[in-house]
């Protein structure tokens, strides 16, 4: 009797139902499980945005691409009501083009450059120190291609589950009607994400390794 009972459990335990029930399913992260600091010191988690569409671009108040503040915001405006929310988060990783203090900070983009989308505080997005939101974004096991971010203006694109989708380089201006016609495609539900070359190479990457823009 104990040698059909072995067998029997021997059974059972390679049986794929038997795993099916003991082996948990794998899950991914999504920005969900990050957080970001507000630049009144509060930290805000992102699930905060749930279900929405985010646009997250690493701000520089002294970029050359700061021109592109007036069409982000024109997104913020144009969108909202299809649940675009765009997400700033100032620094000066590249090109050392952002204020030194959060108040100065705050008081450039919403008395100067009269931004209503939530601007965080400044943080560092490349390196050993970067806030694990950058690393997850530009981990191309979770988030987009292209590596590091290279930078000011980069831009990701995340769906409303979390997912980051695409990834726009600085010089993407988010006035030009492509870059309006992907956002509502994301937007709509209809947006069909580009599948990897079927010899098993990297996909192109919309981010450019020039560093000195």
């Amino acid at each position: 009797m104990k040698i059909r009972g072995y067998v029997l459990l021997g059974i059972l335990l390679c049986s794929p139902l038997a795993w099916a029930v003991t082996t948990p399913p794998v899950r991914h992260k999504s920005v969900y499980d990050y957080s970001l600091v507000a630049l009144d010191g509060k930290v805000v988690p992102l699930s905060t945005y749930k279900g929405k569409v985010l646009l997250i671009v690493n701000l520089a108040s002294k970029s050359i691409y700061k021109d592109q503040l007036a069409a982000l915001q024109d997104l913020q405006k144009i969108y909202a009501d299809k649940g675009l929310v765009l997400l700033g988060i100032p620094s000066s990783d590249f090109g050392s083009e952002e204020l030194t203090d959060n108040a100065a900070i705050q008081k450039f983009y919403q008395e100067t450059e009269h931004i209503t989308f939530p601007v965080f505080s400044k943080a560092s997005l490349r390196g050993k120190d970067a806030i694990p939101l950058a690393h997850f974004l530009t981990d191309p096991k979770e988030g987009t291609a292209g590596g590091d971010i290279h930078w000011n203006f980069t831009k990701f694109l995340v769906d409303r589950e979390g997912k980051p989708i695409l990834r726009f380089a600085a010089d993407s201006d988010p006035a030009d009607p492509e870059f309006r016609v992907t956002l509502e495609q994301v937007l709509d539900g209809t947006y069909k994400k580009k599948t990897p070359p079927k010899d098993g190479s990297a996909p192109p990457t919309d981010d450019s390794d020039d560093d000195g823009v």
